[in-house]
């Protein structure tokens, strides 16, 4: 019955205090919240870097470099072994993942074998497994030969290795910058991904990450002119190597290391004394003194080179020997390019090149631009849905906006709890749930009017309305949570934050619907003591309806084969204008400094920096204008060259607000992985409806659902909307919702089916469709309320996918009605199932009375 026990009410209540308490620090600043009590929660919702502005960087640690560093140790660890040894051999090279060396005398194979068994032996991967890996394998050849081979298993452990130590390095040289709660982890086997909130200088940032920084310290080769070696060939001990000046200047370098960077325990940026440019100073530990100041006593009045990444910094004489253990590096720097030198320098080298793959970059401008719109949207969808509400249901309209309410608050809660990141698309996810949160009670209520109009009591109208939505609504919400998993799992930044608060909405409005606002009717019910329903209520109006909509079965089944046709084929021949997530390439978004944008002259520039095609289009207001650049050949590094064009080029004139680059690497990995969440997505919907009801529903709840994606392809391919990752949200957010309506027409045919034994099965499904048509109307208004706002006041960034999600709702309603339900027709679908079902559950009733 209706009776709340204390436990259960103070349980209820209980849990929308503690939801209050964690979320009530997201009102006040970070200052009002250091005077908190220790006691209270303090933990806020991180916003992500499209709210607050930032810079996400993804880096590739390049896999050649690790290949070739083993490579050129391994050939160097052999030529010691056999001259260690006494056994003359010749032909000592390396190519690719193999080495090979041939023994003179044949008949000391066997000692060479032995002398190189130090190099095969198998190193300890180190970890919990304690596990060893076989870095090098032998092989006997003819004549002598001796082929030597790095095994991918111990490549990919060197991999493994270097990503982990590039980690620290990175976070080093990042917390150098002084920035607020960086984020850096691994992804992957290969991938780092770097996230810092509120950088102000994101080029800065790319600038120290590209960097390798090996520092070496090498006397300068004078036995031969440098032009001589470059024309012919230098010595066998020696290279050529560049400055880093305009024009370069050529230094033959000798290969051999006196003192490596990995000496170093200090280096500061300074000023030099007598001619006060800025200079960096550096200090050794014990062992590099040792060995600067014997390198230095032996090498008096010749020209040492200070290399940074096989570039020479400088190649000063050596006047005098260094014995201190500390000196300073001079090469025309900036006071930035020596604090950047010397950020580098402290924090470490890098064990390989890590290459930037995906840049996402949004200025604290536009970031709080979005946190406005966002707000804005919200505040507006939530009172059009709370208007919507109280117009249709009275005081039980109140009851459900109290209990939305509370759903906002609890939803907040949990983000702020998890440590979640609030993105805009996931303010999108918050407003969404408003606009479906109503679902349910809409459900409970329209099953507590059906209730009291068969002639129930209003007690057991209700109480029976609560137990017999339950069913419904449960499955409703888990194939729109479904889709929300499959999102969470397949997606990334953004995407994923929409994910989050989408799966957490559902699971909030679940509780609230059948704890709070039952216990909100319990409590109406037990102080007014009513007999009949509250008059506010008015959705009467759809009980008249006996709509025919089976008769125009065929005639709505062409349109929308025509129609699903007529998108395949655009999709086909036009295609979509896909976003640079799939092509990769970069966009750019920004404002002009000054007045209004001169995309014509904009463009202009550009176009003469020769990138090939670029596009400029205003975006929202005079002063804004989107960028975007086609995808480089060249890879990663061609996109961040020519973003850097682009910055020069116009960064005098216009503000960069958002910058978007994605490499071809990471674009063909997201066309991948976005295919597989939408097929991974239905088909774990199919498998659940195939569950819960016949083989039947499964297959027209899918018919339903691939013509809704189908024809919300078709509003891409035709309007020309860029088809990018938040579009993959939108479509699954679509085939949730979607099912979530098809499934509440399923369940009432199914209890119908049960019910009405000899009814054909037209008029049983006309009957169904009736039935639930205010739930239908309903909830399709306040979900489009709800999403109108956000499409008119969220913002540029989010248009086309809240048009999207608008469109996915309307062609959603429609699939319920006349795609989902006719199917069944079409494969026969016969009560005769469901009349076995009722009677065993008849038969199970009276042996438990």
């Amino acid at each position: 019955m209706l009776h709340y026990s204390r436990w259960k009410t103070m349980f209820i209540w209980l849990t929308v205090l503690v939801g209050i308490i964690v979320a009530m620090p997201n009102m006040f600043s970070d200052e009002q919240l250091e005077r908190f009590p220790s006691f209270l929660p303090t933990s806020k919702v991180t916003l992500g870097l499209d709210l607050q502005g930032g810079s996400h960087i993804m880096l590739k640690l390049e896999r050649d470099d690790i290949v070739k560093e083993r490579l050129e140790t391994t050939v160097g660890d052999i030529r010691a072994a056999l001259r260690e040894a006494g056994i003359r051999y010749t032909g000592l090279s390396g190519v690719g993942q193999q080495v090979q060396v041939r023994i003179v005398d044949a008949s000391q194979v066997d000692a060479a074998r032995e002398a190189l068994r130090d190099i095969t032996t198998p190193v300890n991967a180190g970890g919990l497994t304690g596990g060893t890996v076989q870095e090098v394998v032998i092989e006997d050849g003819e004549d002598g030969l001796l082929r030597l081979r790095l095994t991918d298993e111990g490549i990919n452990y060197r991999v493994s290795s270097a990503l982990t130590q590039s980690i620290e390095v990175v976070r080093r040289r990042v917390d150098e910058l002084g920035t607020t709660e960086p984020l850096i982890q691994r992804q992957g086997d290969d991938r780092i991904i770097v996230q810092v909130p509120g950088l102000q200088d994101p080029q800065r940032l790319k600038a120290l990450l590209n960097q390798t920084a090996k520092l070496s310290f090498r006397m300068v080769d004078t036995t031969m002119p440098v032009e001589e070696a470059i024309n012919g060939r230098p010595p066998a001990s020696s290279e050529v190597l560049y400055s880093a000046d305009d024009p370069a200047v050529p230094y033959l370098v000798e290969k051999q290391v006196l003192v490596s960077g990995e000496n170093l325990v200090d280096a500061q940026a300074s000023f030099a004394q007598q001619t006060n440019e800025p200079v960096v100073t550096f200090r050794f530990d014990s062992r590099g003194a040792q060995r600067f100041a014997q390198a230095t006593q032996q090498n008096v009045g010749r020209p040492f080179a200070i290399i940074l990444d096989d570039q020479v910094i400088s190649a000063p004489v050596i006047r005098e020997p260094i014995v201190g253990g500390s000196g300073q590096i001079s090469g025309n720097f900036t006071v930035e390019g020596a604090n950047d030198l010397a950020v580098l320098l402290r924090a470490g080298a890098l064990p390989a090149t890590l290459t930037v793959v995906e840049e996402r970059t949004v200025g604290p401008g536009l970031g709080q631009d979005s946190i406005n719109a966002g707000i804005t949207a919200s505040i507006i969808g939530a009172i059009a849905v709370v208007v919507f509400m109280l117009g249709f249901y009275g005081s039980f309209g109140l009851m459900a906006n109290i209990a939305l309410t509370f759903n906002v608050v609890m939803i907040l809660a949990l983000l702020s709890l998890i440590g979640s990141t609030l993105t805009l698309p996931g303010i999108a996810g918050i407003v969404l749930t408003m606009g479906m949160a109503v679902d349910s009670n809409v459900l409970v209520y329209e099953r507590i009017r059906e209730e009291a109009k068969a002639g129930r009591s209003l007690v057991q109208a209700i109480e029976t309305g609560f137990t017999k939505a339950f069913a419904t609504i449960v499955d409703a919400n888990l194939t729109t949570l479904i889709a929300a998993v499959v999102l969470f799992f397949l997606g990334s930044g953004p995407v994923r934050g929409f994910a989050v608060t989408l799966a957490i909405g559902i699971v909030t409005t679940v509780f609230t619907a059948f704890t709070l606002t039952r216990w909100l009717v319990a409590t109406w019910y037990r102080w007014q003591r009513p007999k009949h329903l509250p008059k506010g209520i008015r959705t009467g109006i759809f009980d008249t309806q006996n709509i025919p909509f089976m008769s125009i079965r065929r005639f709505t089944f062409a349109i929308a084969g025509a129609l699903s046709i007529a998108s395949l084929v655009g999709f086909t021949t036009l295609g979509l204008n896909l976003g640079i997530d799939f092509t990769g390439g970069s966009i750019i978004e920004v404002k002009a400094r000054q007045g209004n944008a001169d995309i014509a002259d904009l463009r202009s520039r550009l176009n003469e920096l020769n990138l090939g095609e670029i596009q400029a289009q205003g975006f929202g207001d005079p002063s804004s204008v989107l960028i975007r650049v086609q995808a480089q050949e060249g890879g990663e590094n061609a996109e961040q060259s020519a973003l850097s064009a682009i910055r020069g080029e116009i960064e005098d004139q216009y503000e960069f607000r958002r910058v978007e680059v994605v490499g071809p690497s990471v674009s063909s990995e997201l066309t991948e992985t976005a295919t597989l969440g939408v097929a991974a997505a239905l088909f774990a919907i199919l498998i659940y409806i195939w569950f819960r009801f016949e083989w039947q529903f499964a297959v027209g709840a899918i018919i339903a659902t691939l013509h809704d994606v189908i024809l919300t392809i078709g509003l891409f391919v035709f309007l020309g909307i860029e088809f990018n990752l938040t579009s993959i949200a939108a479509i699954l957010t679509i085939i949730g919702y979607s099912l979530n309506d098809t499934v509440v027409v399923y369940d009432r045919m199914r209890e119908n089916l049960r019910r009405y034994k000899k009814m054909p099965l037209d008029v049983v499904i006309d009957s169904s469709i009736n039935q639930t048509l205010s739930r239908t109307v309903l909830t399709g208004t306040t979900t489009m309320l709800a999403l109108a706002a956000l499409y008119f006041f969220g913002g540029e960034v989010i248009a086309s996918f809240t048009l999207a999600m608008l469109f996915g709702v309307l062609v959603g309603t429609f699939s319920s009605v006349y795609i989902a339900a006719p199917v069944l027709i079409a494969f026969k679908l016969r009560p005769e199932t469901f009349q076995e079902e009722g009677k065993d559950e008849l038969a199970a009733g009276k042996a438990r009375a």
